[in-house]
């Protein structure tokens, strides 16, 4: 079935669990997601996983049969979006070493067990950039099927990019050439991926970079762009890439004049290029690397390792007992002060930021990534809270050409919300405290607590 029709209808039908009650949400203040003021006092009613009203307590009375859940003393927002996770990895620091052990648990243990983890943070729509295409399919679907719990989840399947190494070769795909480049695009497009991810773009040629970008868009799909290098951002807005990911991994203290021109150009034609160029920063594992070598404690937190088998564990453990010694690191106390300037850069050219964070790179786990990017983006890089809360929500949904269906809180929607204690507002980091996580209409966690009979 076609990926939109099995949206569509899965919208339609909601969860099993959720077909069964009623749910009032009542009594907090709810952030819809388009920016605008708070709803105080609101009352979120939800019936068979979608929200069929929004009001508050003075002009909405909950009808008999649903079950009252109070929100009161919170904020209710949206669920999160991750838009740049992976996962395959759970936070092991040698690469090589994992495919080659792990490749075979992917579907039983390790994207069960990220997925669940996101779910829990409040994540409840993720974009999966870069894993073998069919377990990145057949997770996908067993989520929608309601065989596991976990996000919404949007699949690129494999990379693109120009040459890649034996031992990549499962999640990587070497383009050779304009035609192999359209063949890639529309084997990954006949699988039903959601994009596609490219990478080392401007060590393609022109025709092949060209080639993939126009294949995609005539399925339908959004291409999702590597921004390490300048070259790679000049190549992708000559060939139209549409979300450009991370920030520059490099100790250079600005994007260059003639990119941010450029980047100016593309955000100047708005829709006419096809809508927003999206940005999605990726930032949180460089600002807090510094102190993670200082504090290594916080790598000890349980939310990681739920769903993963003992020696899994113990394996990832092992893999980051030195945090100050793995060589993947070791540029960043020197890149980490470039940030600043390349996000204002970004803002000043016009990009729409969406967050993500390439969680389940080494030390960068999916219970624990998402929150810390906005909780960066606001304290450190100067952002306001809403304008996270949106790059979090409302324009993710946007971007993935589902905002019809989730990314706001209203009627019509999907009832994918959270619910946190305290004013986000003000103290963003609340988020990594989630009390309350709804998807289609059925409860994962409530009052901080995982409701295990539905994990």
């Amino acid at each position: 079935m076609h990926r939109t029709l099995l949206f569509a209808l899965l919208m339609l039908l909601g969860s099993a669990a959720s077909a069964q009650e009623r749910t009032a949400l009542v009594g907090g203040r709810l952030i819809d997601g388009y920016g605008g003021p708070p709803l105080a006092d609101s009352v979120i009613l939800v019936e068979d996983g979608k929200i069929t009203e929004v009001g508050s307590v003075d002009t909405l009375e909950v009808p008999d049969g649903y079950r009252v859940v109070s929100t009161e003393g919170m904020d209710v927002l949206p669920g999160l979006w991750e838009s740049h996770a992976h996962l395959m990895l759970v936070g092991h620091a040698d690469y090589v070493h994992w495919q080659s052990e792990y490749g075979d648990r992917y579907a039983s243990e390790i994207m069960p067990a990220a997925a669940v983890q996101l779910l829990l943070a409040g994540v409840t729509s993720a974009r999966d950039l870069g894993a073998p295409l069919a377990v990145s399919i057949e997770i996908r679907e067993a989520i929608e099927s309601g065989e596991i719990p976990g996000p919404r989840l949007f699949v690129s399947g494999p990379f693109l990019q120009h040459e890649v190494e034996d031992w990549q070769d499962h999640y990587r795909w070497a383009v050779e050439g304009e035609k192999d480049a359209r063949a890639k695009v529309n084997q990954l497009a006949d699988a039903g991926v959601d994009m596609i991810k490219l990478v080392d773009q401007d060590k393609m040629t022109l025709a092949e970079g060209r080639a993939i970008v126009d294949a995609a868009h005539a399925r339908g799909l959004k291409v999702v762009g590597h921004s390490h290098r300048p070259d790679e951002i000049r190549r992708g807005l000559e060939i139209g890439v549409d979300n450009f990911e991370h920030t520059g991994l490099t100790t250079a203290p600005e994007y260059p004049e003639d990119v941010m021109r450029m980047l100016v150009e593309r955000t100047a034609t708005g829709r006419v290029a096809g809508g927003p160029l999206f940005w999605t920063p990726t930032v949180e594992g460089l600002y807090s690397y510094t102190e993670l070598v200082e504090n290594p404690e916080m790598l000890d937190k349980p939310c990681w390792k739920r769903g993963l088998a003992a020696d899994t564990v113990a394996d990832i453990q092992e893999s980051i007992k030195h945090p100050g010694k793995l060589g993947y690191m070791q540029l960043h106390p020197l890149r980490a002060p470039t940030l600043k300037r390349k996000i204002t850069q970004l803002r000043e050219a016009g990009v729409v930021f969406l967050v993500g964070t390439d969680s389940g790179v080494p030390m960068n786990f999916h219970c624990d990534s998402t929150w810390r990017e906005m909780d960066g983006m606001v304290d450190i890089f100067g952002l306001a809270p809403m304008e996270v809360i949106r790059a979090a929500t409302y324009w993710p949904a946007v971007m993935m050409g589902v905002a019809d269906e989730v990314g706001t809180v209203e009627a019509g929607k999907a009832a994918d919300i959270i619910a946190v204690k305290g004013d986000v507002l003000k103290h963003i980091n609340l988020l990594g405290n989630v009390d309350l996580v709804m998807k289609a209409g059925t409860v994962y966690k409530q009052d901080g607590q995982p409701i295990e009979a539905r994990l």
